[in-house]
């Protein structure tokens, strides 16, 4: 009669069944977790709930990292020719060196003999976010030449907001470099590490080579986003009729096109707005008012370019309207 045993604790642990039929034994790989697991597992998840999950550290205070191969390897990637001194400089935060020094004097350190021969990047990161703010107010104007002063203030402003810079940034791999008292990097530290990083590539390479990295990486966060997302107009009928009037058109004139559910809690209306007897846009919306906004947000995106099928964005290296704007950008 066939019987089943573990053989030994060496086979237990390799998780080996063993069988015997008449003289001859056959193993069996079986299974299941092994006898130490379940304590172990025990242990662990009630020292985490003691202790709680252990703080984050920087990647430059762990094991096998190499901080001058690590910047290289930076400028590598992204294909862009910096000088490793700036890039390094670029990554100082002021709070980093005020908690190095603060950390140097708990431990004793003789701060004459041991100063620290950093530069932090204040003047990086002022320098950079000059240049953007200028390449991307010129970029918009050439790019959108009938949107307002105040469309193109939102959308530089939207585009240098930190919720898109630190977005860009962390995806660089920018947040891992950056020398900061605090980890996670905060967002308004870690703002001004990437304007640091674009005025240490203006230095190195020049104004040019600048604006096409900050047009491939910030400007590219254009792509999907509609213009009345980041530029608010509280009165899209009021604005309408101003830009009309500049272009001496008539005054548009809001009509009721088609409309469903009106006795329902969910009605629908749209309704156009005609120019001398001309559709200009059409919208819908719950309610007559609100549908009448929105017709008027779509032809206000008509007048300034800025539809949905408008022509793609231009990213080609070659670009004939780029020097001008780096020219003028570099100017300020």
């Amino acid at each position: 009669m066939a019987t089943g045993y573990i053989l030994n604790r060496g086979m237990l642990t390799l998780g080996i069944y063993c069988q015997r039929v008449g003289s001859s034994i056959s193993l069996t790989q079986v299974r299941g977790k092994k006898r130490w697991m379940k304590a172990y597992t025990y242990l662990m998840a009630k020292k985490l709930k003691l202790e709680g999950p252990l703080p984050p550290k920087p990647r430059w205070q762990q094991p096998n990292w190499d901080y001058h191969a690590e910047v290289q390897a930076f400028s590598s990637r992204l294909h862009e020719n910096f000088s490793l001194e700036l890039l390094k400089t670029a990554f100082i935060n002021p709070c980093y060196l005020l908690a190095e020094q603060e950390r140097r004097k708990q431990l004793g350190v003789d701060m004459e003999t041991t100063a620290l021969l950093l530069n932090d990047n204040i003047h990086l990161s002022k320098k950079g976010s000059a240049f953007i703010k200028s390449f991307l107010t010129e970029w918009c104007r050439a790019s959108f030449p009938s949107l307002p002063d105040k469309g193109v203030e939102s959308i530089v402003g939207h585009l240098q907001s930190p919720t898109v810079v630190t977005y860009v940034a962390r995806n660089l791999g920018i947040e891992d470099l950056t020398m900061s008292a605090e980890f996670p990097v905060p967002d308004d530290v870690l703002h001004s590490t990437f304007m640091a990083v674009i005025g240490a590539l203006q230095e190195s390479s020049g104004a040019e080579q600048a604006g096409l990295f900050v047009r491939d990486f910030l400007v590219s966060q254009l792509i999907g986003k509609d213009l009345f997302d980041m530029w608010a107009v509280v009165d899209p009928m009021g604005l309408l009729v101003e830009e009309l009037t500049k272009k001496n058109m008539p005054l548009p004139e809001p009509r009721l096109i088609r409309s469903a559910g009106e006795s329902t809690v969910l009605p629908l209306y749209f309704v156009g707005l005609y120019s001398d007897k001309k559709l200009l846009a059409q919208g819908p919306g719950e309610t007559l008012i609100g549908a009448e906004e929105e017709a008027a947000r779509v032809a206000l995106r008509k007048l300034y370019g800025y539809t949905e099928n408008r022509k793609p964005f231009d990213f080609s290296l070659q670009k004939q309207h780029q020097r001008p704007l780096l020219q003028s950008a570099n100017s300020n």
